[in-house]
């Protein structure tokens, strides 16, 4: 059996972090699938999914200055050069991180460490509503 959900998260862009933990759980509850896996696949280029603890020290400032380490906003990138915009960067970070993540389901329950949750990381440089696609297939 496979279930297909959408979320949707308003987002400011700029490294804002989602926790989307809830909605997942909420999907895989009303699936009603016992044993399974949850994917979520975020449609876009410029943001990704990854778990971590959801406190504000990593969500308001080390997630963001990781990133910047590793793919800094005032950098060149010839995407930009390419299309005469001002966020190859995002893409960048979002091609690093990933658009998906698969999470199993045990008795019903999503298999999350206590201190683990659900994020989607917006690179982009503007506010968005993103659409993450939550598919459940199992039994």
């Amino acid at each position: 059996m496979v279930k297909t959900e959408k979320i949707k998260v308003k987002t400011k862009g700029n490294c804002d972090v989602a926790n989307i933990t809830e909605q997942t759980i909420e999907a895989a509850a009303q699936s009603k699938i016992k044993a399974s896996t949850v994917t979520l696949f975020n449609i876009g280029s410029t943001a990704g999914i990854t778990t971590t603890e959801y406190e504000p020290g990593l969500v308001n400032y080390d997630i963001k200055a990781a990133f910047e380490k590793i793919a800094p906003k005032n950098a060149r990138y010839e995407h930009e050069e390419t299309w005469h915009d001002d966020n190859g960067h995002a893409h960048v970070r979002a091609s690093l991180l990933g658009p998906s993540l698969s999470v199993p389901i045990v008795d019903g329950q999503l298999t999350l460490g206590t201190w683990q949750q659900i994020i989607l990381v917006d690179f982009d440089t503007r506010a968005r509503t993103r659409t993450i696609i939550c598919q459940i297939a199992g039994e």
